[in-house]
């Protein structure tokens, strides 16, 4: 047999006639296996090679009978040598089948036991994936090499892509055994995390620990170029786990920095969080010193929850401690505990500016997923604490809070019972907190209960129609537990002695029907039984010299029923200005509604007292008075109700001429006018007519901007000391009405980015008691505050090109409030004021914004915020200024955005002239 090389570059196989011996079958099995064809992906694992001799037509000069029996022979003789020889089998030179392929040529060299595979080579064995330029394999020495090519213009590409396991390289070359595990890699570049590694030699000694010369750490997206990065020379490093090194130095536009550690820890697990130190930031302070802040430990306990210790100290002796907590389980329930207590010493002890006090503030917020249990429910949102204590904490720039004077919680648990009929119950507890006049309202807890409606007139197949087969009744249960107090008595014993106690049972019984077909009635009868622990007891007292309230502890309970009813119909009118008009013609819908309510006098809950030592009795008063619930009414109400709803709309030729139909437009959402007529009115102790509410809303420029108003319209006269008489105001020489008091409110937001969803900028301030805009600034707590650039991933570079750009994203915010009063002939503007934010991207990586204001009343500007911050790729710098102002301040943060970095930052903040 002659081999041949032919032009195709293809091996050609010529035959002589067929020598039948062992070698010549041997060498065609071994050509058939792999010198022919062009397949690039192979298993060259060793195996037992079998042979089979196919019978064929036989040539003129070959005695076939003679030759089969030859060869017969050979191959008894080579089965009869296998078994006498005591030489042991040679071992596979691999553990498992190796994959393969290249584009440009796969090159087999079995003398030298080498595989060579060029441009855009793959190979992929055990639990190696390497994807190189060109691929060098010894299948003898279970090595393998693989580098980078140089394209036709001379320069290097397809890097090697080196994966194993979890652990990813990709350096210009690298060297790795298959057996030992071990590897040389040369300028290796690989993703740890939030970290990027790039190292001059690695040497990997095991699946766990590294050994890296010449190397660089950074968070930058470049490793080859990175804006800042670590540089060290000797490095251990164990993936996913931790790298340890010897002196590292921090350089920053690849100019080294005088920060130099002797030796350092990174942390790069690949769990979500681990637990770490949080290295405090410095400040100071004119009156507490020098201080260090929001330094503390992250405990990461476990999948479900964690917990962050932070403290401030001072030099004076100030200091503060918050603990901060998350949790969550998917699918049953997710929240978060912040407990905050600060110890405030101001000036020193001696001078007479000197000061101690300690306030705290506890948040808790907690949603429970509807998918755990449906037919049960629990949720929290709670904001309670000292109320001073945004405004003088010492950690803080909460302005929006500092401006709200409201603190609120609630805390609910429900449940449905789904018996028949079906049984809804909750438990809640709410807080309320006036910051100024600090006054603290609660109910622990408020227990309702109520059971569907049941209709005894309806079969259980039958119909609800008419006014017997809709009459219903259920059964309502209201029990509270309110407390009011103050911020000195929170949670004192005294807070509890004044806490009021009730119970209220209410049966509605109620029908609704249609009548004279156009119109919509109802009626019902409502009975109501209170129950009190505690009444009082009205008195004069001789000692005192005055009347006072004496506490009687018991049960004690009343009464109460009353009757009610309505009717009420829908008008519809369009009024038509023609088809070839702009506008088409504009509906006008009106709700209007007549109610009745009556409620006798209940005189027999009412005793005297004396108002004086002679023992005058011309006081009425009820025991109940003060109760949770009220008390039973003394006199008669029998009054008549008159309300009309009001809705305006357009049909207008749509801008867009390939759409037929018209286009509708709100003119006006809701119109409302109510008033009420007291039909048992003496003209003197009362009168008839209530003023007349008039309200209303609607949005502007493509439902961007909210209009609301309203205005209180009195038919009475008064006289000069202000009060309401018993002449109409038109018979007074006036108008037909008398307008008390009216108001106006703008608001509009708009932004470049149409069809977008404007981001949540202040979600902390809101839930401090601020507001969710950032009309009062951002809220800054522990400068933890989402950034702008968070809401866009990819941020434009940020070339000379791009500044010139004229599209600059930005968003506004605007807010108008106007208020009349005119209750005392006044004729005054009470309030008149505006607000506006706005924030703008003055380049792709600089963002600016103000948060401003004016009173027109007080003739002032109210709080003014100014606002900076840069996107420096892997590092963020913002500038926050109030200029002036109870709340004049500044802040300066610059740091590394990663957050295990994120202790590597420099904040410098002034104290607040407000606290």
């Amino acid at each position: 047999m002659t081999l041949q090389k032919t032009s195709h570059n293809f091996t050609k196989i010529a035959f002589k006639p067929l020598q039948t011996n062992l070698f010549n079958i041997v060498l065609i099995s071994f050509f058939l296996t792999i010198g022919c064809g062009n397949t690039y992906s192979q298993d060259i694992s060793k195996k037992k090679t079998s042979i089979s001799v196919k019978k064929q037509a036989n040539p003129s000069n070959l005695d076939t009978k003679a030759d089969s029996k030859k060869i017969l022979e050979q191959t008894k003789e080579i089965d009869t040598v296998k078994k006498i020889d005591s030489i042991k089998p040679k071992k596979a030179f691999l553990d498992g089948k190796v994959k393969y392929k290249a584009e440009q040529y796969v090159k087999i060299d079995q003398k030298k036991k080498l595989i060579t595979l060029y441009d855009k080579a793959e190979l992929n064995y055990q639990d190696v994936e390497l994807k190189s330029g060109i691929i060098v394999m010894d299948y003898e020495k279970n090595e393998v090499y693989a580098g980078r090519i140089k394209d036709s213009t001379g320069k290097y590409t397809q890097y090697p892509n080196f994966k194993q396991g979890q652990n990813e390289v990709e350096p210009d070359s690298i060297r790795f055994n298959f057996k030992t595990k071990k590897a040389l890699i040369w300028n290796s570049r690989t993703d740890q995390g939030e970290f990027k590694v790039k190292a001059a030699i690695s040497k990997k000694e095991n699946d766990s620990v590294y050994f890296l010369r010449g190397a660089r750490f950074t968070t930058s997206k470049d490793v080859d170029n990175p804006e800042y990065y670590f540089q060290t020379n000797k490095v251990k490093f164990i993936p996913g786990k931790k790298v340890i090194t010897g002196l590292t130095n921090m350089v920053i536009a690849n100019v080294p920095t005088p920060i130099a550690l002797p030796f350092a820890y990174f942390p790069m697990s690949k769990e979500t969080s681990i637990s770490g130190i949080i290295l405090p930031s410095y400040n100071d302070s004119n009156d507490r010193g020098f201080s260090l802040q929001n330094g503390g430990y992250y405990f990461a306990l476990n999948d479900h929850y964690d917990l962050t210790v932070l403290g401030d100290y001072y030099t004076n002796g100030s200091y503060g401690m918050r603990f901060e907590s998350s949790y969550a389980k998917r699918y049953a329930f997710r929240g978060n505990v912040n407990v905050r207590f600060e110890n405030l010493i101001s000036s020193e002890r001696g001078y007479p500016d000197y000061s101690k006090q300690r306030i705290y503030n506890i948040q808790w917020s907690h949603s429970r997923d509807a998918k755990a249990n449906p037919n049960s429910s629990f949720s929290a949102s709670v904001n309670l604490g000292s109320s001073k204590y945004f405004k003088q904490s010492i950690n803080q720039v909460n302005i929006g809070s500092n401006l709200n004077n409201t603190l609120s919680s609630s805390v609910s648990y429900s449940k449905t019972f789904n018996s028949v009929p079906q049984v809804r119950m909750s438990l809640s507890a709410t807080h309320s907190q006036n910051t100024q006049t600090e006054m603290i309202d609660m109910t622990l807890p408020t227990l309702q209960l109520s059971v569907d409606r049941i209709y005894p007139f309806v079969g259980k197949d039958d119909i609800k129609k008419g006014f017997f087969k809709n009459i219903n009744l259920q059964y309502n249960l209201n029990g509270r537990n309110s407390i009011s107090t103050t911020d000195s008595l929170f949670f004192k014993p005294q807070m509890f002695r004044d806490a009021k106690v009730g119970l209220q049972h209410s049966i509605p019984l109620s029908t609704n029907f249609k009548l004279f077909k156009y119109f919509s009635a109802s009626t019902s009868l409502n009975y109501e039984e209170i129950w009190y622990a505690k009444t009082i007891e009205r008195n004069f007292d001789t000692d005192q010299s005055k009347v006072v309230d004496k506490v009687v502890n018991g049960f004690d309970a009343f009464r109460t029923y009353s009757f009610s009813s309505s009717i009420g119909t829908t008008i519809y009118g369009t009024f038509n200005f023609g088809e070839d008009k702009k506008i088409k013609s504009i509906r006008h819908v009106m709700r209007p509604s007549l109610s009745y309510g009556y409620t006798p006098s209940f005189e027999k809950y009412y005793d005297t007292y004396a108002t004086d030592a002679s023992g005058n009795i011309n006081k009425q008063y009820s025991r109940f008075e003060g109760g949770i619930f009220g008390a039973p009414g003394l006199n008669r109400s029998n009054n008549l109700g008159f309300s009309l709803s009001n809705t305006f709309e357009a049909k207008v030729t749509d801008k867009d001429s390939t759409k037929t139909e018209p286009k509708k437009i709100m003119l006006l959402n809701n119109l409302n006018l109510s008033t009420n007529y007291n039909l048992d009115a003496d003209g003197v102790t009362s009168l008839a007519w209530s003023p007349v509410r008039l309200s209303g809303g609607t949005q502007l420029f493509q439902n961007k901007m909210n209009m609301n108003f309203g205005a209180t319209l009195d038919p009475y006269a008064i006289d000069n000391s202000g009060t309401r008489i018993n002449v109409y105001n038109i018979n007074n020489g006036g108008s037909l009405f008398r307008m008390t008091s009216a108001n106006m409110t703008l608001n509009y937001s708009i932004s470049s980015k149409e069809g977008k969803d404007k981001k949540d900028k202040n979600s902390q301030g809101e839930r401090n008691g601020g507001r969710e805009d950032d009309l009062f600034g951002i809220n800054t707590v522990d400068n933890n505050y989402k950034s702008q650039f968070d809401e866009d991933e990819d941020q434009g570079e940020d070339k000379i090109s791009e500044f010139f750009k004229a599209n600059l994203p930005w968003d506004m915010t605007f807010a108008y409030s106007l208020t009349y009063g005119n209750n005392n002939r006044e004729k005054k503007i009470i309030g008149n004021s505006i607000m506006i934010s706005a924030n703008a991207d003055l380049t792709p990586k600089w963002k600016a914004g103000i948060s401003t204001g004016y009173d027109f009343v007080q003739n002032g500007v109210t709080f003014t915020q100014l606002r900076f911050e840069r996107d420096l790729l892997s590092w963020r710098m913002d500038f926050n200024w109030t200029p002036f102002g109870d709340y004049a301040n500044w802040g300066f943060f610059i740091g590394i955005k990663s957050g295990v970095l994120s202790d590597i930052k420099w904040d410098k903040r002034s104290r607040n002239v407000g606290r």
